[in-house]
């Protein structure tokens, strides 16, 4: 009884220890945002569809694309850049009139649709002219979530996503 004992109280303080450690190691990792199943985590976007109708000269291109965040966090696409311009900006259609605004909202588990005729990416300014075939290279900032690098396909004039046919 008394050997038993002995191994009782060994595996308690070693399951104890055990514990103790397992605890340090994982508060000090918490810090680095890899805890997945925290309802804090940042938004993680994922960008689909984007594209780039030929520019007709080197004063201004649109860009357009589906942002999709995966999070129950909500965000905004705040910012973009891309070597093609030192000049982009977020722009809104209300009333047939093209608007300039500061930031978009992604909604949770939602989308943000930037297409023909609504809300899209505006280049002013191009640094050259990129041709049907060529990809032109952005990346999209936003308040809460990392930012997402895309490579936008140059498409013809006329060209039109599948979705966005509608008026």
């Amino acid at each position: 009884m008394n050997r038993r004992t002995t191994r009782t109280i060994a595996a308690a303080l070693s399951l104890t220890a055990a514990l103790a450690i397992s605890g340090c190691s994982s508060d000090s990792g918490s810090g680095s945002g890899s805890g997945s199943k925290s309802g804090a985590a940042k938004p993680e976007m994922t960008v689909s569809g984007g594209y780039m109708p030929e520019p007709v000269n080197d004063k201004m291109a649109g860009a357009f694309m589906v942002i999709k965040n995966g999070s129950k966090t909500a965000d905004k696409l705040v910012g973009v850049t891309s070597p093609l311009s030192d000049d982009l900006q977020i722009h809104e259609t209300k009333d047939q009139k093209m608007q300039q605004v500061q930031a978009m909202d992604v909604p949770a588990n939602g989308e943000l649709n930037l297409e023909r005729g609504g809300s899209h990416v505006m280049f002013m300014g191009l640094k050259n002219t990129p041709k049907v075939g060529e990809k032109v290279t952005v990346e999209l900032r936003f308040e809460k979530a990392d930012p997402v690098k895309v490579e936008l396909d140059v498409k013809e004039r006329t060209y039109n996503a599948k979705n966005s046919t509608a008026h």
